[in-house]
C-alpha cells in the first residue's frame, strides 16, 4: 500500500466518487484499534488515494467517540503523507454564510475528554502546533477550491465543542467575542495527531448555518446541515480531484519533519517497552537507533 500517498477524512459522498477507479476495500488492524470503517482505495487523478467515513459510513459513530488515534495511525500505515479532511461547521461571522468553504488555519481546543496524543508515556513529544494545519497544504487546498468557483475563505479560527449537542446562545456569542470564526465537533484531536504522524493535514470546512447566535436566522438543525453538505458535494468532490492533481509530484511539507526536534526522550529502542513500541514505531522508528 506504499503507493496510497493521500488520504480523505469525510462522510457520505466524499468515499464514493464516481470517477475512482482500481477500487478496493481495505480493513486495517491498528494497535489503537479498529478505525471508523474500511478504507475505500482507489485512483483519480492518476494518483492512489484512500477515504475514510469519520462517522463510519451510516454516520454511526458520535464526534467524540471517533477513533482518531486508529484512523490515522492507519492512514500512516498505509503510507498516507497528505490528509484532506471534510467537516461540516457552523459561522460564527456574518460573512462566512452557508455554502462558503473556510480553510482555517488556526484551532481553539473546547473538548473536554477526547486523548490528544500518542506519546503519554516511554516516548515524550512536545510537538509544536502554533501552525496546526500544514501551511502548505493549506494554500494547495485553497487554490484547489477556488478554481470550482465556490466562495472559499482563506484562514480562520476553528474552535472545536465536544458535541454532540449545538451550542447554547450564550456559548455561541462568548466565542464570537473570542474572535473564533467557526465552529464544529472534529477535526480535534484529528489534526494534532496528524502532526504528531508527520502527515500533512488541511480542512475543507464547509459552512452549513450561522449556529445559534444570529438573530435573524433560524437556528442550525440537523435537516439544515445535511440539506447544506448535500449541496455542496459537488463542490467537495471536484476540489478533492484538483488538490490531488497538485499533490502529484508528493513535495515536502514542514510536517513531514515535525518529529526531528519534538522528542525529549533518550532515543534508544532498548528504553522503549516493547508494548509502547508496538504502537509507535510507524512515527518514530526513523528517529531511534
Amino acid at each position: 500500500m506504499s503507493d496510497v500517498k493521500i488520504g480523505v477524512i469525510g462522510g457520505s459522498g466524499l468515499y464514493n466518487m464516481e470517477d475512482m477507479t482500481d477500487i478496493e476495500e481495505v480493513a486495517v488492524s491498528t494497535p489503537f484499534g479498529d478505525p471508523s470503517d474500511k478504507f475505500v482505495i482507489g485512483t483519480l487523478s492518476s494518483q492512489r488515494v484512500a477515504f475514510l467515513p469519520r462517522h463510519g459510513r451510516h454516520h454511526s459513530i458520535s464526534p467524540t467517540m471517533v477513533n482518531s488515534h486508529a484512523n490515522i495511525w492507519a492512514m500512516k500505515s498505509l503510507g498516507v503523507k497528505y490528509i484532506i479532511a471534510s467537516n461540516a461547521c457552523g459561522s460564527l461571522r456574518e460573512d462566512f454564510a452557508p455554502r462558503h468553504i473556510v480553510i482555517p488555519d488556526q484551532l481553539f481546543d473546547r473538548t473536554r475528554s477526547r486523548d490528544l496524543t500518542y506519546y503519554k508515556q516511554d516516548v515524550i513529544v512536545h510537538m509544536s502546533v502554533a501552525e496546526p494545519f500544514d501551511p502548505g497544504l493549506n494554500d494547495l487546498l485553497v487554490d484547489a477550491v477556488a478554481e470550482t468557483g465556490a466562495t472559499v475563505h482563506k484562514g480562520g479560527t476553528f474552535i472545536v465543542i465536544e458535541g454532540p449537542r449545538f451550542s447554547t446562545k450564550g456559548e455561541s456569542k462568548i466565542f464570537r467575542q473570542w474572535g473564533c470564526d467557526i465552529i464544529g465537533m472534529t477535526t480535534i484531536p484529528e489534526a494534532f495527531l496528524a502532526r504528531e504522524a508527520e502527515i500533512a493535514y488541511a480542512s475543507m470546512a464547509h459552512v452549513t448555518d450561522y449556529d445559534v447566535w444570529h438573530e435573524t436566522e433560524e437556528a442550525v438543525t440537523v435537516e439544515a446541515i445535511i440539506a447544506t453538505l448535500n449541496a455542496n458535494v459537488e463542490v467537495a468532490k471536484q476540489a478533492i480531484r484538483n488538490v490531488i492533481a497538485k499533490l502529484a509530484g508528493e513535495p515536502e511539507m514542514m510536517s513531514h519533519s515535525a518529529l526531528a526536534s519534538a522528542i525529549i526522550s533518550r532515543r534508544e529502542r532498548q528504553v522503549v517497552p516493547d508494548e509502547v513500541w508496538e504502537k509507535l514505531e510507524l512515527f518514530v522508528g526513523k528517529y531511534y537507533s
